[in-house]
């Protein structure tokens, strides 16, 4: 949602360039950089510690290492397929309840709405910088893949919880 409006704040600075509206969404921009960042970090903790979760319960699992699930975020072009493959190397080794056709499809829904994304962003700053067009396309993309990514993220950490016998107690709803 904040990229929603950083995104409107940036384009509406780009059609109606003023003091006010650079001011605006550089603000905007900033608070969006600082969101991303920490979901960023939150992300690939969780990443990270679903990988070591995957390996204590198959540990014959054919599994990245610690650095290597997080560093292939970051190399160009590497980064376009292979965190895909480790989600699902996770997933797999998460848990026999895994199911194949699934989750697997949960998985490439969730990467093919992140690339999707990237890509259209890509093309519209080539061939239309401040498209409305290409800007909500844009952002619906990137809605989907985080609530696509969201599933990914619920679906492996209950696969792991009931594999590792994890129980969360929930504190009773005070009575009236």
């Amino acid at each position: 949602m904040a990229d929603a409006f950083r995104a409107a704040a940036v384009r509406d600075h780009y059609l109606h360039p003023t003091d006010a509206s650079l001011h605006r969404s550089g603000f905007i921009s900033m608070i969006f950089v600082y969101l991303v960042t920490v979901a960023i970090v939150l992300f690939l903790v969780w990443l990270a510690r679903s990988r070591r979760n995957a390996q204590e319960l198959s540990p014959q699992a054919s599994l990245p290492s610690r650095g290597w699930t997080i560093g292939a975020w970051f190399i160009p072009v590497v980064n376009f397929f292979v965190p895909r493959r480790f989600v699902l190397d996770i997933g797999r080794a998460s848990s026999a309840s895994w199911e194949p056709k699934r989750d697997a499809t949960l998985v490439n829904l969730w990467w093919i709405a992140w690339i999707a994304h990237a890509l259209v962003l890509v093309v519209a700053g080539r061939v239309a910088p401040g498209s409305m067009a290409f800007l909500v396309v844009a952002e619906a993309l990137m809605i989907a893949a985080a609530v696509l990514l969201g599933f990914v993220i619920e679906r492996i950490t209950a696969l792991q919880s009931a594999a590792l016998g994890a129980t969360v107690s929930v504190a009773p709803l005070a009575q009236a």
